[in-house]
């Protein structure tokens, strides 16, 4: 990938997205053993800047609003478990579909008990009425890289007490603030959910301020990737 970036002069504002295949098959059917080929990698490289999974540019200061889906997040339960970072998303496409029908943004899903799971697309926090930092735990959702960062880094960084918990929908509508999480959205404030204001139906202060946390340590460990693959293929050719 970093020849692709390379050669596209991706230095900035670019979204690489890398998806490994079982490759082709020998014959059509379901089994696993059609494939005998090898593994495929793809690589899909764009130049895409921070948006959230309804596609919108992002702003700091902007906001989404979800819809709660009918349909339930998978739990390991149900054989397709969401920690893990698969293919198989035909349930949140199928929210997402819900979402776009209401006018909303995204689709919030709930888990096979009623909880929170996280959206068709982005981890999700909430700050409660005691201004803690709540996220759903990890079991029927994919716990994201960003969504890591805010609960072992920046929370602590801005003074946020931060942790796990069932979140129910009562607590989503009452909170003071929520926000979503993602690679491409980064951190999105939520400013209204089911056609409930959250909040003010502004971004929150919390909100802002581990935005802001989170811009710093990009900074701080960002990586030129068009001048780190350079030094690769020179010592490549060396």
């Amino acid at each position: 990938y970093q020849r692709r970036v390379r050669a596209n002069g991706q230095a900035d504002d670019a979204h690489i997205r890398l998806t490994l295949t079982r490759g082709s098959k020998v014959s059509s059917g379901m089994s696993p053993t059609m494939n005998q080929s090898g593994t495929t990698l793809i690589v899909l490289a764009e130049f895409k800047g921070a948006v959230d999974s309804a596609g919108k540019r992002q702003s700091l200061g902007a906001g989404t609003t979800l819809v709660t889906s009918s349909v339930r997040r998978n739990s390991p339960a149900f054989g397709v478990d969401s920690k893990i970072h698969h293919a198989n998303l035909l349930n949140n496409i199928l929210a997402k579909i819900e979402a776009n029908h209401a006018g909303a943004d995204d689709a919030l899903m709930l888990d096979e008990r009623g909880f929170v799971a996280e959206t068709n697309a982005t981890n999700v926090f909430i700050v409660d009425r005691r201004n803690r930092l709540l996220t759903p735990f990890g079991v029927s959702c994919l716990p994201g890289i960003t969504r890591t960062i805010v609960l072992e880094r920046i929370a602590a960084r801005a003074n946020v007490a931060a942790k796990e918990a069932d979140i129910s929908l009562s607590q989503v509508y009452a909170a003071k603030e929520c926000f979503t999480t993602g690679t491409m959205g980064e951190l999105v404030a939520v400013v209204q959910v089911d056609g409930r204001t959250i909040g003010d139906g502004r971004r929150g202060e919390i909100t802002r301020r581990l935005q802001h946390e989170f811009a710093e340590i990009k900074h701080e460990q960002a990586v030129d990737v068009v001048a780190e693959a350079a030094r690769l293929k020179a010592e490549e050719d060396e």
